[in-house]
């Protein structure tokens, strides 16, 4: 069979979360319609009959301006060097030849969100810059909102495959995370869908307790970490009715993820500048 590690990169908020949920058809991953939402490089692996894609879903490369936007771009660009493709997400509106030009290897270019296009013909004079590339060996344009163009882009995912004796993961799985670090990145995602501006940036998320029950609600105690007492009062709100929604929303996700009813506890505490401290980010769980 054909087995291979796939990198999804690119810009922030260009869709690489969203693709990567579609790819896998089911919801694995936060997202959001901010950028920076992924801050972990995380495996998804598709499996098919003659065919294992891991997936690497990367946050996004931009230019950071703190500690843990360094952490998060070195992550990103070590998964140009540690896998068999290179999958770059653009947008159809601009050309990324800068982006073009940090791929170490050979690369299918998707042109993501071409749902927004009023006529796809605009893509032919886009398609054809990218070709003048030697790096770009296919171009697939897609919406991975909609799912148009996905099956087609796992046929030539598959075709750039190496040949395998057998698949590196068991076929049953999904991810090499576990249930506590996605039920985090649900809560980490409910902080960034309900609250505006900086707010979300200066949040992290630690699962503190997990425990499963064969009969009853697992119990979930998690503690949302942020910079300072200011931004603690915003996300708990008015007697308590923003940290209430967040974990109302949380809860159904966390439950239709792992199936089975949860009793979510949350709390929120003041960690001063954790995201300029490489201490607290490698504690947090940060590479």
């Amino acid at each position: 069979m054909k087995s291979g590690f796939v990198a999804i990169v690119g810009k922030p908020n260009v869709g690489k979360s969203t693709l990567l949920n579609r790819l896998l058809g089911t919801k694995l991953v936060a997202v959001s319609n901010k950028p920076q939402t992924t801050r972990h490089n995380v495996l998804g692996i598709l499996n098919e009959p003659d065919y294992q894609i891991i997936f690497t879903d990367t946050p996004g490369i931009f230019n950071p301006t703190n500690s843990i936007q360094k952490v998060m771009v070195k992550q990103a660009l070590l998964s140009l060097k540690d896998n068999d493709i290179t999958m770059l997400l653009v947008e159809p509106f601009t050309m990324e030849t800068e982006m073009i030009k940090k791929m170490e290897r050979a690369t299918i270019l998707v042109i993501n969100k071409i749902d927004l296009l009023k006529d796809r013909k605009l893509l032919l004079p886009l398609i054809n810059k990218y070709k003048e590339f030697k790096l770009v060996q296919e171009i697939v344009p897609i919406s991975a909102l909609n799912g148009d163009g996905i099956e087609g882009l796992k046929k030539v995912i598959a075709t750039f495959l190496p040949d395998q004796e057998e698949p590196y993961y068991p076929t049953d799985i999904l991810s090499d995370r576990d249930e506590r670090f996605f039920v985090s990145e649900l809560i980490q995602e409910k902080v960034f869908v309900f609250y505006g501006q900086e707010i979300p940036y200066a949040t992290t998320v630690m699962i503190d307790e997990f425990k499963e029950r064969e009969q009853g609600k697992y119990f979930i105690r998690a503690t949302i970490y942020v910079e300072r007492a200011s931004e603690k009062a915003i996300i708990i709100g008015n007697k308590g009715e923003a940290i209430k929604r967040v974990g109302t929303e949380a809860r159904k996700a966390i439950e239709k993820l792992i199936n089975h009813p949860v009793y979510l506890e949350l709390w929120v505490k003041v960690r001063k500048g954790w995201r300029r401290n490489l201490q607290d980010i490698k504690e947090f769980g940060y590479e």
